[in-house]
């Protein structure tokens, strides 16, 4: 697996690449078996696999949440080394934000909901890296999990707002044994809000059955002791996000 960690050394490697499709998977690092299979569907559905490992400043309103974000590049290099990843681009925030972050993606309408009404100036942080690296990278298709399903959709409207020759791929959440969605943020967890939070996917499942509405569901998710940011639902997907300590957790079921 090659490592680049320039944006001159990583447009070397797209001219020199060849023949056959690249899938590519950007991700913040911290890496779990999520991450991971992305890149070994990425892998097995074109020649080349490519995932990039950037924590990316522009998309953190809080500065502590930036600060607490896992930091694990050795372990996630040798993690994308095991799912067959051909190259790995870890970028400077120096170099992605050359402009100083005076150029930058902004959606005016979703990208203002749910996650961007709790977290103002997100989607335009995601939006503007995630442009900057499909432009790099030039893929035949790109990986993103079904988690965070706002965020999905939203990259999707910029591939096509702006014609950029590039597939977006969905895929399914990948969870723990007891139903919790794998997250990077799952690590700060304290052992006993580690137990607790599988409650989350429990009751959007639960809700999904009986057919409940938001408010009701809602009303769930706080008896079992997490603040609720939002419950709501979107395009044949009922969307969470609460808070348990000091971490925040997002999931959905269709």
């Amino acid at each position: 697996m090659k490592v680049v960690e320039s944006a001159a050394e990583l447009l070397e490697h797209r001219r020199a690449r060849g023949a056959g499709a690249t899938g590519f998977v950007p991700t913040l690092g911290a890496l779990h078996e999520g991450h991971l299979s992305l890149v070994r569907r990425a892998k097995a559905e074109n020649a080349r696999a490519w995932a990039s490992i950037f924590v990316n400043p522009a998309q953190f309103s809080d500065p502590s949440d930036l600060e607490r974000y896992p930091r694990t590049v050795e372990r996630d290099l040798e993690m994308l080394k095991g799912a067959g990843c051909d190259l790995a681009f870890l970028p400077r925030a120096e170099e992605i934000y050359r402009d100083g972050y005076r150029y930058r993606i902004t959606e005016n309408a979703l990208s203002h909901e749910l996650e961007g009404a709790a977290r103002p100036g997100h989607f335009d942080g995601v939006l503007t890296v995630v442009l900057k690296l499909l432009l790099l990278t030039r893929p035949d298709r790109a990986y993103f999990g079904e988690k965070d399903f706002q965020q999905l959709q939203l990259v999707e409207g910029l591939v096509h707002a702006f014609f950029l020759d590039t597939r977006i791929v969905r895929c399914p959440t990948v969870r723990e044994a007891d139903g919790l969605a794998m997250s990077s943020r799952n690590r700060l967890l304290s052992p006993a809000e580690r137990a607790r939070a599988p409650a989350l996917h429990r009751v959007l499942a639960e809700s999904q059955a009986a057919e409940r509405p938001a408010a009701e569901t809602a009303a769930a998710l706080a008896r079992e002791g997490f603040d609720v940011d939002y419950v709501a639902d979107r395009d044949g997907r009922r969307l969470a996000a609460v808070r348990i300590g000091q971490v925040r957790l997002i999931d959905n079921v269709e």
